[in-house]
């Protein structure tokens, strides 16, 4: 064989051989870019995962405590409207139609005990709810807003407690566990719904539709 026929030959198998390792090397790098690209997408993957479990995990928790049950309910409101000649006055013409519309807004909540200070005024606008429910009349004494608090929470009924502009609030604060004050005495519209369930209280205020008439 003729030297430069050899050296040809030597050359192509040089190159061959070079071919061959570039090709091995590109096959290795496009599978590790795989590799690395299966990796990245896993974890991707894995990261939403987590994600969605624990976006999940606190939806289902919050969904929990919006259902856990309830206990009982307490409402507190004010005394409808009082004429004013006298040192214990009854109610208005408008606080007894007030006194009925309140009757009518509790007609289909389930009322178990009823509670009044020792007024007329107190007294006649729970008076039109204990008739409809069946219920006597319980009297407390609005100096002594601990005791109230306590028999409320101890006897666990589903309750109405009628009381003055500045002991209502007050009172429906104490069973939450707040500081609340008195309101303004031309308001006569608040209900405050105290709802009860076994971890916490919720309060609630409602402000009535009703309107006198004159």
């Amino acid at each position: 064989m003729m030297p430069e026929k050899r050296i040809c030959e030597r050359n192509a198998r040089l190159h061959r051989n070079v071919f061959y390792f570039r090709s091995q090397r590109a096959i290795v790098d496009v599978n590790t870019l795989n590799t690395n690209r299966m990796n990245f997408c896993q974890s991707a993957i894995s990261l939403v995962c987590f994600l969605l479990a624990l976006s999940l995990s606190s939806v289902l928790a919050e969904v929990k405590g919006q259902e856990e049950p309830t206990l009982f309910t307490i409402y507190l409101v004010r005394h409808a409207e009082k004429q004013t000649a006298v040192s214990d006055p009854p109610l208005t013409v408008c606080g007894e139609e007030r006194a009925v519309a309140l009757q009518d807004f509790l007609s289909d909540i389930p009322i178990d005990a009823v509670y009044s200070t020792d007024f007329k005024r107190t007294q006649g606008t729970a008076a039109p709810v204990a008739n409809a429910k069946g219920l006597k009349i319980q009297s407390y004494d609005p100096q002594a807003l601990e005791a109230i608090e306590r028999v409320l929470m101890a006897k666990q009924q589903d309750a109405l407690v009628i009381g003055h502009s500045n002991t209502t609030a007050v009172l429906a604060g104490m069973l939450i566990g707040e500081d609340m004050g008195a309101f303004d005495e031309s308001i006569y519209n608040r209900i405050y719904q105290v709802v009860v369930s076994e971890k916490q209280q919720r309060l609630h205020v409602f402000h009535t539709a009703f309107e006198c008439n004159d």
